[in-house]
């Protein structure tokens, strides 16, 4: 008696909406295989040598609301690589008031959502008593909110803020504070309804929803290397170096994938790549209007590395105000940098107006202004100073891209998307494109008449 084959599924793209669809399907199983045009695994959060030095191509972070990146760490057998702080701490150092640096701290308790923040909010010194008033009141109105509510997503976040009686200052102190590095956007430029997810998942959820994440070891030993070893353990077939360079399906409703001079014939295809290279592959008809996915912009990320003779900075991290300066973390030891010195990454998000800088430019303004913030950088050695860019490293979640964003389905039959810009309800984030993952994954099995269990269901 003949066994019956698995079905097949191709998955385009190896960032970590594709290996999370690869890892469910694999886990229905189906004969996976994914293909990627890098040479490694990763998508946009990856490390790369430089001397001795392993690097991140940026700082990212999670939340301790980001069930679905936490489910992936766990999943790949990454989480003890990248823990969580017992609870929210985040140095905020102003180096531009008029009685000199001041150094407060956004921490909470706790205390039952909102008290968690009170008494942190109460002593915030960055802002006056007038206007962390202002914020609690501003809180409130935010939680009645609906991110949901598709008239969210054509308003602004700063025109809301001015209405619930937001100072320029409690915008900038506060707001952006936290905005700028989950959106990659200012309040001007960010939609309500995506800000609006961002602050009451984070914020208001629950005590601990806010309690920041990050990698203690260099991305690419969790997002490639133990991504890679996962997906072999569930059966993956892994291509790196291979891009797809179209796809197309049969009258007999096979898809053929041609990639790297092979053909891969398949029942189910996700695409989980950019939006712009899903345009170009999507075959006609796919979308009711391909042209949307055009229409989402995107948002870049600046990265500036310093690696000093000495030690400057004895926290993790901290956030600047009264500084072109955003956040400043400490990768000495994820890095692997030797020799007493301490390796500073500088994340500058929303940066259009400086991602096309010369390095050169960007270190005479950069250094000094470490300098302000750090006193202990004044008269350090700079062993290195470089710089990496991500020209469209997030999609901007201008006001009016939810009504771009298109779900994991097609009109395809057996043609799925993935990817942090599809309509998942989270900004551009390692979260998003984790749960996009889920959905494409889900989507295909349920056509399929395969059983499927949503992990976050399975987990809860």
């Amino acid at each position: 008696m003949t066994t019956p084959q698995p079905e097949r599924a191709v998955v385009v793209g190896g960032g970590l909406a594709g290996v999370t669809a690869a890892l469910e399907l694999a886990g229905a199983g189906l004969a996976v295989t994914l293909v990627e045009g890098r040479p490694r695994l990763g998508g946009l959060a990856f490390s790369f040598r430089r001397g001795e030095l392993s690097v991140d191509n940026g700082q990212h972070v999670y939340l301790r609301c980001c069930t679905a990146y936490r489910w992936f760490l766990d999943r790949i057998g990454g989480a003890h690589l990248a823990p969580l702080q017992r609870r929210l701490d985040v140095p905020v150092l102003d180096v531009a008031h008029p009685r000199g640096p001041r150094l407060g701290r956004l921490r909470r308790t706790a205390l039952p959502v909102p008290l968690h923040l009170a008494g942190s909010l109460a002593t915030y010194p960055h802002l006056s008593l007038a206007e962390r008033a202002s914020v609690g009141r501003a809180a409130l109105a935010l939680k009645g909110l609906d991110p949901a509510d598709p008239a969210l997503d054509g308003v602004d976040f700063a025109t809301w803020l001015g209405r619930h009686g937001q100072s320029a200052r409690t915008v900038e102190a506060l707001w952006d504070l936290v905005g700028v590095a989950t959106l990659n956007a200012t309040a001007p430029q960010a939609s309500l309804g995506l800000a609006a997810m961002v602050f009451k998942t984070g914020l208001l959820s629950e005590p601990g929803a806010a309690d920041i994440g990050w990698a203690h070891v260099p991305l690419g030993d969790l997002h490639d290397t133990l991504a890679r070893k996962a997906l072999a353990e569930a059966g993956v077939r892994v291509e790196t170096r291979t891009k797809a360079e179209s796809l197309a399906r049969s009258e007999s409703g096979v898809w053929r994938v041609e990639a790297g001079g092979e053909t891969l014939d398949a029942e189910a295809v996700v695409l989980a790549v950019p939006q712009r290279e899903a345009h170009d592959l999507l075959p006609h008809g796919a979308l009711d209007d391909p042209g949307k996915l055009l229409d989402i912009g995107t948002a870049p990320i600046l990265n500036l590395h310093v690696v000093y003779d000495r030690k400057v900075l004895r926290q993790p991290f901290f956030a600047a105000l009264g500084s072109p300066v955003q956040w400043v973390f400490d990768r000495t030891e994820s890095s692997g940098l030797t020799g007493g010195g301490q390796y500073l990454a500088v994340s500058q998000s929303a940066a259009g107006d400086e991602i096309d800088e010369p390095v050169a430019a960007l270190r005479a303004r950069y250094l000094p202004e470490l300098e302000r913030l750090l006193p202990a950088a004044r008269g350090a050695g700079v062993r290195d100073f470089f710089v990496t860019r991500e020209r469209t490293a997030t999609f901007a979640p201008t006001p009016g891209v939810g009504r771009l964003r298109p779900g994991s389905h097609t009109r395809a039959p057996g043609l799925y998307l993935a990817g942090a810009w599809t309509a998942t309800g989270w900004p551009a984030t390692m979260e998003s494109a984790v749960r996009s993952g889920f959905s494409a994954a889900g989507a295909a099995l349920g056509v399929l008449g395969r059983s499927h269990v949503h992990p976050l269901q399975e987990a809860a």
